[in-house]
């Protein structure tokens, strides 16, 4: 992919409004996510060079991914004092309880399709997850 295709892709967000763009052509994995703050940043930066910092581009993980089956709110852990269900390096077993996603005010554990090595965990606790979008990356 081109710099100037991953610049246009950015402006797209922009845009949009969107905060995550993952996309994956040819072999290729491009995860781009705009940094958000509670205080717009004063700059002295060109339009151009504050979206290049705010690009994060990442090598996908070897590994399954595990994606989200609905739309709702991440949860890593079963209480907000419980410590999380998985972190990265963990082994799990198929089955075990990965996170939990609140959809419409219940809870719906998200289990782990196959034995593995928790390689990444892709979203943050609290996260608005969409359907699709991937939660984890299990090897």
């Amino acid at each position: 992919m081109k710099l100037e295709e991953i610049r246009s892709l950015s402006r797209l967000m922009q845009e949009t409004g969107l905060s995550v763009l993952d996309l994956k052509e040819n072999g290729t994995h491009l995860r781009l996510e705009r940094a958000f703050s509670e205080k717009a940043p004063i700059s002295a930066q060109p339009q151009e060079k504050a979206e290049k910092s705010a690009l994060k581009i990442s090598p996908t993980p070897e590994g399954t991914p595990l994606k989200a089956p609905m739309v709702g709110v991440f949860y890593n852990a079963p209480s907000p004092d419980a410590k999380p269900f998985v972190s990265v390096g963990d082994f799990v077993k198929k089955g075990d309880t990965l996170c939990v996603i609140e959809a419409m005010k219940l809870f719906n554990e998200i289990s782990a399709e196959k034995d593995g090595k928790i390689l990444e965990i892709c979203v943050r606790n609290g996260q608005v997850v969409e359907y699709g979008q991937t939660l984890f990356y299990i090897g």
